[in-house]
């Protein structure tokens, strides 16, 4: 995931200005306001926080690591195979059931 183009894709990261928060780094960025228009607000950076936090959490990393490739179920809608769609929503149930959210 790229925070930064969630942001803005033409925001530029700092590579020497590191901050932390907790157990979390955060990269600082430099916000050129002229090309970039206003910064994000302190709620749009909290909003971002908190999806990036969820996008890494543990069980988001395991389910990610044992999901079906999608090209499974893009390959049973080209080939008209449900046994394979369902396959593959079957599989995606299961890797749900191992790794609930907390």
């Amino acid at each position: 995931m790229n925070i930064y183009n969630k942001l803005n894709p033409d925001a530029i990261p700092y590579d020497d200005v590191i901050l932390e928060k907790g157990q979390t780094t955060f990269l600082v960025i430099k916000w050129n306001a002229e090309k970039l228009g206003d910064p994000p607000s302190e709620q749009q950076l909290q909003d971002l926080f908190n999806e990036v936090e969820q996008y890494y959490s543990e069980y988001a990393v395991n389910r990610r690591k044992e999901y079906p490739p999608m090209a499974d179920y893009l390959d049973g809608i080209v080939k008209g195979d449900q046994a394979q769609i369902q396959k593959y929503i079957d599989d995606c149930l299961a890797v749900k059931q191992k790794y609930p959210k907390p």
